[in-house]
Order: C-alpha cells, then structure tokens, then sequence
C-alpha cells in the first residue's frame, strides 16, 4: 500500500435523489458503502468524489458522501456563475476543491460559463475538471491556457477516437501539461479504447506519453462505477495498468499519492 495513494474520480449515486433535465438516463445505485470495499481492495486511503451529470447542478449527494469521507475526501462540484459567495464558502470548508464541466452531451454547463466560474472559484484555490472531446485541444488550447485557475482533464484526454502519440490535438494537450497548471487524469480508458481490454493498447499508447514524460502533471483514477459499462471494467486491473503506462514504481507512487496532495490539499501522508 503506498501511503496517500487516491483516487481522484468516482461518482457517487443514491437512489432517490432528483435528475437535472439534462440527465441521459437514470444512473445505479452506487452508494459510498459500496465503493468502500472497492477503494479497501485497492489500497487507496483517499478520494475525490465528482459530481454525477445526472444530478446536474444539485451536488447534495454528493456533498453527503463527501463529509462521511472526513479529511481523506475530496469533491468536485458543479454550479453556475451566480453561485452565491456563502455557498461556495460552505463547500470550501466541506472538502470542495473543484468545478465540473462535462461539455459531452450531459453536461449541466455550457462553454460559455467557463471562464465566469473560473472567476468566481479563482480566489479559493480551487480547479476546473473538464470533460471533452480531446479532438478540440486545438482549437480550445489558448482559451483553456488563459484561464485563472488549474485545470483537470478527464480520463486521458477523452480522445473519442484515440489518436496517434504525435497528433496534433496531442500535441495541444501536451503543451496545456507543460504550462504547469494543467494536470491529466490516467483514467477510464475503457470509455474511448477501440482496440479494447485487456491492455487498451490505442489509449495505453497515449497513456505512456502522459506518465513518463508528465509524470509531474499526472493522476490516477478508478471511475468508479463505470456509468454505462455492462459488464463493469475489473478495477484492479485497471490499477494495475498504472504501473505499465508508469514504467517505474517511483513514478507511479508519485501519481498516486504524491500528485493528488498537491492538487487537492491533502494533509501529508503518515508514511
């Protein structure tokens, strides 16, 4: 077990809890008590819970995982820009780190509320975690470059049809990483992978580029539970391919732990 190691994206989804108009269908109960045998068998001490697209800008459940997490949670949320002060001050204090935008269909916010959020979420440190089409890198790259806060990219780009190491919408990407404030999340490679399981060569090939040239800007995550996936992906396995896309032990601690205490506040980890 390295000491620190989490998961930096896993949803949480109760039943009875309301879908936003946007949401595409009704996701599965996956309660945190489930997830918590998952992340036991995984070794992972830490988490950042992200706000389900299904539940749009309403982050009440996952607010309530998040504080039976304590100090060894984290969140993303969602909301607009007219989110009033006090509230983004109460999340702060709760655990709240960042704001989702999902601009693949489902998503609650529009591009056009990134850089407003990005203004109002700026002076608590906290980041914007972006789901899109990686094809767009380079048409989005300088408006993603100016933002006033972090930047978080989902699951390896989320190329929809994985491109060669050496595209130029990799290349974009690759210069976001190099700026320093735009961290990758080695993650889901299921979603995207043609070639698919076990090893996803076509994302694995983008996935070694990310860990042994940015290893600096990387994380891990589990996805879980993989919204859509029947049957759901084995997690251990997916872990297991860090190690891989990492090339070395050190490397693949330093995504685990050492990466996600530096982007989310965590405490130091007991070693």
């Amino acid at each position: 077990m390295i000491a620190g190691a989490c998961d930096c994206h896993m949803h949480v989804c109760e039943d009875g809890w309301p879908l936003a108009p946007t949401a595409l269908a009704q996701p599965p109960h996956a309660p945190l008590a489930a997830y918590r045998a998952v992340q036991q068998a995984l070794g992972l001490g830490r988490v950042v819970i992200v706000q389900p697209t299904a539940y749009g800008l309403d982050n009440r459940c996952t607010l309530q995982a998040l504080a039976a997490c304590g100090e060894a949670g984290r969140a993303v949320v969602a909301v607009d820009p007219q989110v009033p002060e006090d509230e983004l001050q109460r999340m702060h204090a709760a655990g709240v780190r960042g704001v989702r935008f999902q601009m693949l269909p489902g998503g609650a916010l529009p591009w056009e509320a990134l850089a407003p959020v990005a203004a109002r979420i700026a002076p608590l440190g906290w980041h914007i975690n972006l789901q899109m089409d990686g094809a767009q890198f380079p048409e989005r790259e300088q408006q993603l470059a100016r933002l006033p806060v972090p930047l978080v990219i989902d699951h390896n780009g989320k190329f929809l049809q994985p491109p060669a190491v050496d595209a130029p919408a990799v290349r974009a990407l690759r210069d976001l990483l190099d700026g320093g404030r735009c961290w990758i999340k080695l993650s889901a490679p299921y979603e995207t992978s043609r070639s698919g399981p076990p090893d996803y060569a076509d994302v694995s090939a983008l996935a070694r580029v990310f860990a042994r040239q940015h290893a600096e800007r990387c994380l891990w995550a589990s996805n879980w539970p993989h919204l859509g996936r029947t049957p759901q992906p084995d997690a251990a396995a997916l872990l297991a391919l860090l190690q891989d896309w990492a090339g070395d032990a050190q490397v693949a601690a330093r995504i685990l732990a050492d990466n996600p205490q530096q982007l989310y506040g965590f405490a130091p980890a007991a070693s």
